[in-house]
Parts: C-alpha cells; structure tokens; sequence
C-alpha cells in the first residue's frame, strides 16, 4: 500500500498538536496559511460551508485528489459533533456510567466484588472531561486540515448570488471555487411556547456543560438525545420524567427494541413519563429558589392536562438545519423546513418538487435532512468529491448504520421490523427474521450483562440481509459487521459460515445468522 507524504505529515502534525502549545490565530480572514497556490480561474477547486464532520470528511477527501481546497470554518472547526453533540456526549456517558456500575451493589457482589463506602463524584470534573475531550478532538481536526494543504478561512461563508462564488462574512472578501460544498449542520430545535435559558431549561447545548444535576429534570422527547441524558442523570442521582407527543416512547424505534429499551432503560430506573401530550409552555425557574414550570396538552384534543413544576427542563425535540441568512435565495435555492433539496448525488436542487440542478454547487449533511448522522455527513462530503471527479457515487443510507449509546447501547442499521414488513409486501417478498440472545452468550454473561437480544431481518428469496437491530453491551460495536453485510450484499447463508472469535459479542450475532438458514451455534 503506498501512503501519500500529505498523509504522513498530516499524522505527524496531528501528533505533534498534542505537545504543541495552541497556534495564535490571525484576525485575518485565513486562520492559517496555506500550503497551496491559488491559480487558474479559480480560487479554489472546492469551498466547503462549514466545518463540522461531514465538510472535515469532504475537504480532506478533496486534498486527496490533489484539489485546492478551502474550508468556511464559521468559528466552529468540529461542528456540532465535536464541540455539542457526539464527542462530549460520550464522556459525560462514559463517567456517568461508570458511576452507575460502581453504585450496583447486586452486579458488583456477582463479580465477587465489594465496594465500602459512598460512591461520589465530582460534577466539575466530569463536565470538565467532556470539554477537554471536545477540545482535543477539535484540535486533531485543525492539525489534520492544515497539514493537507487545506485554507481555514475563519468566517462564515455565504453565498453571493452568483455563481461560484462565497463571501466571507467575517471580512467581507468574495472568493471563487469551481465546486461549492454546504454543509453547515443544524442546530437544537425549540417549540413555540419552550423559553430556553441553557440554565434550567436547556437544549442539549446547555445540557452537556452539565452545570447543575437536578434533582429532578423533564426531559421534552424520548429519542436518540434524551434517551442518552436520561442515562446520564438518573446515573449521576436525578429523578426523569419524558413527556412524549407520540402515543408510544421513543417512537422511531423498532418496536421490539423499543418494548425492551423501555423495560431495562426506564422501568428500573428512577423514571416515569407522560405520552401524547405537548409542552405546550416552559417557564424557567431560578435554581433553588423557584422551580420550572410545564404545562402540557392533549397532542391530540389540545386540551390543558397538566401542570409539572420540576427543577429543570431539558429539550429533546430534535434539531433543524441551520441554512437561514447564507444567500440560498438569492441562489434561487428553496428551502423545505429549512432542509435544502438535493438528488442522490447531493446536488442542490432549486426546490424540492420538480427542482433543478444548481450547477457546481452541493449538500451535505444536516443541512439536507437525509439523514442526520455525523458519519453519514461524512460519507456524503466524500461521495460528493468523488462525484466532482468524475467517478460516479451515490451513498446507500439504508447501510449506515446508527447507534445509542445508553448502558445497554441500542443499535440499528436498515428499516425498523414495521418498515421492513410494509416494503416486502410492497416489492413482493418474504421477509425473514431470527435471532441471537446476549443471555446465551459466554462473553456477555462473564460481564454480568446478559440482558439483550440482536435481531437479523432478511430476504427470504436472496437471503440479504435487510436490517438489524441490537440492544446490549457494546451493541454499537457490534453493528458495523452487519453495516457492512447490508452494504456488501451479503447473505445470511454467506454470514452464517464465517467464523466469529470465541467467547466474544460477536456470537450474539453469529447465533443469529445460523439461526436464519436453519442451523444451531454451539
């Protein structure tokens, strides 16, 4: 394999940033200068809007083909992942579950272990390990970008009207790409009558800060985001109430997983919940002095039902994409929701029925809604350099795999079984199922973990696989080996005969992949 000399700096670099003391950046427009020449008609190759994993994923994909290549940083090298999303997360997940083990007496005396005392932790220092861990990662990403020879331009990019061109708002200064990329995220969405204070009542920008744990907290939306906090609070002492428009909790699950996330994530656990009713208005409160307030309606009659009065709210209602003021109209771009239009190679449409293409200019990520993962971002970023090279490319969602990272994680790659079910009866086919049991397996059951199932969805006619769910110990590991059978077009006959290491996870879904054609795992 021969590895590029950009590369190799860019590894060099990249390991050196964690010596180095922080670069002082230029008020200029260039936060770095670059290692490239602007020449042709041109000032670039390729302008990425925005800076978060997918334009990451993009500009150094671009840098690969030896394209000049400048990234509309916008202040926010990282993105939302980096800095309020993926990353800083995990930490508070990592130490609030850690946290939660050691508090498990009954687990702990199973191991043979015992633990005198009170289990204490200090709030300040893990919110201080989700900031540094935030920080790091965004300066691997600095490092990786100067290092390929890509421009950080420190403002944020708009577009002008015309084409090829991107203003730095910052500065002012109009530069020139033959290629325009936007990906520049989104941001928590609020609903009408939520007053957000980020003190007690917060989205999840305020809520990874943790500067307080409540004793009680509402958490307004039982998805991904809150599902994953009401792992961290309840963890870390707080009692949880979800309220829930839908008629059922986490409503975008399989249903089945959903049914047992809610038995071993909610059911002993300090936490209860209200179903098909709106927040329909949130007060803020004063910590220790007055409490917030929650009024909620009948998401159906819109009826008053009831008043909470909790220590803090947290806003889990999702996110919208953050696409207003950067000149799409003047593009004669329009927007859905805010969500740009785009075909499947992630060219910008002009609107969503009967758009069409703008030339040269593109969408990745959040910004188009198609799905709103940090690693599909960054797929899209590198399928659309593809696409500008010539090579054609189109990214295949229902292989992208998803994860949440509660303890146990709960994983997904395809449709739910509800989906799956519908799209066999539309297209004319059988859909199989089968599964693998964490209870049966000799790693999980070692780790005092055998609550679970991994759940394998196929074609009864082709064998392929269709999708799979999983909820158990590191089910967000095990899912890449199906993301990639679903990608691969890979069978169950074919995955049934490959050999999987024992005793690991991994046999969870080896039993089920034998169990699909037939055959038993020892």
């Amino acid at each position: 394999m021969v590895i590029s000399p950009h590369v190799i700096f860019a590894a060099l670099v990249v390991g050196a940033n964690a010596f180095a003391p922080s670069p002082i950046y230029s008020p200029t427009s260039s936060r770095f200068s670059s290692l490239q020449m602007s020449s042709g008609e041109y000032d670039f190759d390729v302008a990425v809007i925005g800076c978060g994993v997918g334009g990451h994923g993009a500009a150094l994909h671009s840098r690969a083909q030896s394209l000049k290549t400048a990234v509309f940083a916008g202040g926010d090298v990282g993105g939302t992942c980096v800095n309020r999303g993926c990353v800083p997360s995990k930490a508070l997940l990592a130490a609030s579950g850690r946290v939660r083990e050691m508090k498990d007496a009954a687990h702990l005396k199973d191991l043979g272990i015992e633990v005198e005392g009170e289990i204490k932790y200090d709030r300040e220092g893990i919110a201080a390990h989700a900031k540094n861990l935030a920080n790091r990662v965004k300066g691997n990403l600095e490092a990786s970008l100067v290092g390929l020879g890509v421009d950080v331009i420190e403002g944020r990019g708009i577009l002008t009207g015309k084409p090829n061109e991107i203003k730095d708002a910052a500065t002012g200064k109009v530069y020139t790409a033959k290629d325009i990329i936007v990906a520049t995220g989104s941001i928590p969405f609020v609903p009408p009558g939520v007053t957000v204070d980020e003190k007690t009542v917060y989205t999840s920008d305020g809520a990874l800060e943790l500067q307080s744990v409540p004793e009680w907290v509402a958490i307004i939306g039982s998805g991904y985001i809150g599902l994953e906090f009401s792992d961290v609070y309840t963890a870390l002492g707080s009692e949880v109430t979800f309220i829930e428009a839908m008629d059922e909790l986490m409503p975008t699950f399989d249903r089945e997983i959903a049914k047992l996330a809610e038995r071993l994530l909610i059911r002993d656990r300090p936490i209860d919940y209200r179903t098909g009713v709106f927040a329909s208005e949130v007060t803020p409160g004063i910590p220790g002095e007055k409490p917030v307030t929650i009024k909620m309606i009948d998401a159906k009659t819109k009826e008053h039902v009831e008043t909470l009065e909790v220590d803090a709210a947290m806003v889990a209602t999702g996110r919208v994409p953050a696409t207003s003021d950067m000149g799409l109209e003047d593009m004669g771009i329009e927007t859905n929701r805010g969500f740009i239009a785009v075909n499947e190679k992630m060219q910008v449409l002009t609107k969503v029925e009967g758009g069409e293409i703008v030339p040269n200019v593109w969408c990745i990520g959040d910004a188009n809604g198609k799905m709103m993962l940090a690693h599909a971002a960054s797929a899209q970023g590198i399928s659309v350099i593809e696409n500008i090279c010539g090579r054609e490319h189109v990214v295949d969602h229902d292989a992208v795999p998803a994860a949440c990272f509660t303890h146990p994680e709960i994983a997904m790659v395809g449709p739910t079984e509800e989906q799956c079910r519908e799209k066999a009866e539309k297209e004319g086919w059988e859909l199989g199922k089968s599964q693998g049991n964490f209870r049966a397996n000799s790693k999980a059951l070692a780790e005092g973990e055998g609550n679970g199932i991994a759940k394998v969805l196929f074609n009864k006619e082709t064998g392929k696989v269709v999708a799979v769910h999983i909820i158990g110990i590191h089910a967000a590991d095990l899912i890449q080996e199906c993301a990639n059978a679903v990608a691969a077009g890979t069978t169950v006959q074919e995955l049934s005969m490959m050999v999987h290491t024992h005793p690991t996870l991994s046999e969870v879904l080896d039993e089920a992949f034998k169990g699909a054609v037939g055959m038993s795992s020892h």
